[in-house]
Formats: structure tokens, sequence, C-alpha cells
């Protein structure tokens, strides 16, 4: 857990229900909107100056429009466009309330969804989650971000061609389109785990470092956090399906069913991972504890062979007058050799046996 996660919320302490207070970190440097408009055979694609410049886009009734609002902490600019296009307070407030868990809910007049966006940092091989919030009306969508840059690119390219489906469709398609770039984006995510998995399994049984189990330990962590940003998506897409609303076609429902099928796919994989990982780290624990025995072993038979050597050493340290080895020229050329004949025996039979 995150130092600070609850302290993010003081601001919201004792405020009525609806009050419009930035939950969350800044991420954008200035608030962007920008704008595309389009059908059949008309697009307009242009980034606006001010919040006000909506309204003439809201009265477009021939067009379908789609408002994407980039940096969430201008809360006037928020509250302004809610105006407009009649959002709920209640709404508006968990737009600006970043700790959002994934879910879907239903005003009649719109359908107010929000879920985890997330991206790969391979520098340093960390997970970068932002909060995507979506409302879909009869006419329009607006998406919320915390900062620019985003995986709606290839939604952006097909809406400037004339000839796509988004551009026969309604906005109810393209808010599929947008949930689906942003599930397709978690396979992205996942192939790099997998490889990375892959080699940490063939460095844990080749030579298991401590670094590995550090590596193990972030890896779980990331699953973990995958996991809380994924499993509630199998609710959100399930309401999507069975809402009884006619924001949604029936010819869209098909398109829901098969984003649903993907997010089964990205939860399978996850829950795949985090077993490999928790099995993974047992078997560094057993790798450390076979290279303890291995050592223990070589240890207990260096002693084991030199304890006759010892007993040899210590009984002719014991300087007795009456002791006749001790006046013999040849005496103590004897001992030694006695001694490695004594080691090299020792050594042959624990060599016989395999216990080198």
């Amino acid at each position: 857990m995150k130092p600070g996660m609850f302290g993010k919320k003081k601001s919201k302490v004792g405020l009525a229900p609806g009050t419009l207070v930035h939950v969350g970190e800044k991420k954008a440097e200035r608030v962007v909107i920008r704008v595309w408009a389009y059908n059949n055979g008309e697009f307009i694609e242009k980034e606006l100056q001010s919040v006000e410049e909506c309204l003439a886009f809201k009265e477009k009734t021939e067009m379908n429009v789609w408002i994407n609002v980039d940096g969430l902490d201008r809360v006037e600019v928020i509250e302004k466009l809610g105006k407009y296009f009649e959002i709920h307070p209640l709404t508006l407030e968990d737009v600006l309330n970043t700790g959002q868990r994934p879910k879907m809910e239903d005003y009649e007049s719109y359908i107010y969804t929000v879920l985890k966006m997330m991206f790969l940092d391979r520098e340093k091989e960390e997970i970068v989650m932002d909060q995507v919030s979506i409302i879909l009306g009869p006419k329009y969508i607006l998406s919320f971000q915390e900062r620019e840059g985003d995986v709606f690119d290839p939604i952006r390219e097909r809406l400037r061609n004339p000839n796509s489906r988004l551009r026969k469709t309604g906005v109810d398609y393209l808010a599929y389109g947008l949930i689906d770039a942003v599930i397709d984006n978690y396979f992205l995510i996942l192939e790099h785990f997998g490889e990375k998995i892959e080699d940490l399994e063939d460095e844990l049984i080749v030579n298991p470092k401590p670094d590995t189990l550090q590596t193990i330990q972030r890896y779980k962590r990331d699953m973990i956090l995958l996991r809380k940003s994924v499993w509630p998506l199998r609710e959100l897409i399930n309401g999507l399906q069975k809402i009884e609303s006619g924001l949604i076609r029936e010819s869209t429902q098909i398109y829901l069913r098969d984003i649903y099928d993907h997010t089964i796919q990205v939860i399978d994989a996850i829950e795949a991972f985090r077993d490999i990982l928790s099995s993974m780290l047992d078997v560094y624990l057993s790798s450390l504890s076979n290279r303890m025995n291995d050592i223990m072993k070589v240890l207990t038979i260096i002693a084991t062979i030199f304890i006759p050597l010892t007993f040899i050493a210590g009984v002719y340290g014991m300087n007795f007058e009456y002791m006749p080895e001790l006046r013999w020229q040849w005496g103590y050329p004897a001992v030694m050799a006695f001694m490695a004949l004594v080691g090299f025996v020792m050594f042959a039979y624990f060599k016989k046996r395999k216990w080198l």
C-alpha cells in the first residue's frame, strides 16, 4: 500500500456529497480539451481554447461528438462542462476522484464508466496507471484523463478514415472502441511480464541471487496492482451488456461480449502469473536451502577428515618423556605420511560414496 494513500482524501472529509474537489496527483501542466465531431460525411478535429466552445458542438445534433479532457486539477473546467451537458454532481465528483474502482453507473440520460488505463515504463520496469472516465450520452462522449498521452491513437486514426465503421455508427460503438483499446493494452503489458518471468525462471534454476528475490516480489506487487484494476472490469462489462438503455444499441452488444471475453483472458493470465511467481518464490527458498545444505556438507566432510588428523597431532603434542617415536629419526616424516594417508583414504571413501 502506498504511503499517504488515505491522506489524499482528507480534503473530502466533512464535505457534502457532490462537492467537487480534485483528489489525486497533478499529472498535467495544463488542461487540454480536444473535440472530434463526425458523421458519415463530415469530420471535425479541433483543440478548444476554452470550455465554452464545447457548447457549439453540443448543438450539432446531426453529428456525433467526442470531447476529451486531459488534466483534472482545474475543477472549474470540469464543473462547467458538467453543467453544459447536464451531468450529475456525483458523477463529476467521481471523475475528479482518481482513486475510483472501475465501475459502471446508469443515470438514464447517460452512462458513466470509469476504468484504469495502464502504460509500461520499460526503463524503470514500472506500471504507470491513470484513471479514465467515459460518459456516454445520446450523441456525445465525454472522456476525462489525468494527463496527455493515452492508448486511443488507433481510434483517432479510424475516425479520420471516412470509410471506417466508427464514422458510420453511433457513439455507443465509439465507447466500445475506447474501452477495447484500454483492455487491449493490458495484453501488451502482460506479454512483457510473460517474457520477464520466463527469463526469471531460467535465472532461478541456474544461479539464484538476492536480487532475484527482489524481482519476484516486485513482479508479485505488479500482478496485485493489475488484478485490482482488471477484476472489476468483469462486472463493468457485464453491466453494459445487461443494461436496458436506448444509449447502447443491439448491434453494439455483440462487441461488448467480445471485450468481456478479452477481460476474462486478461484475468486468467494475471492469475496464472501470480501462481507462477508464488511457486518461483518457493523454488528460490528451496534453492537457497539446497545451496546451504551443499555448503554444510562440504564443511562437514572437511571437518570429518581433520578429526583423526587432529587426534594424531594431539597425541604427539603431549610431549611425554617415554614416547618412543619422539626420539626416532624418521618419526616426524612417518607421522606426516600417515596423516596424509588417512586423509587421502577418507577423501577417496567419500568420493566413492558420492558425498563429494
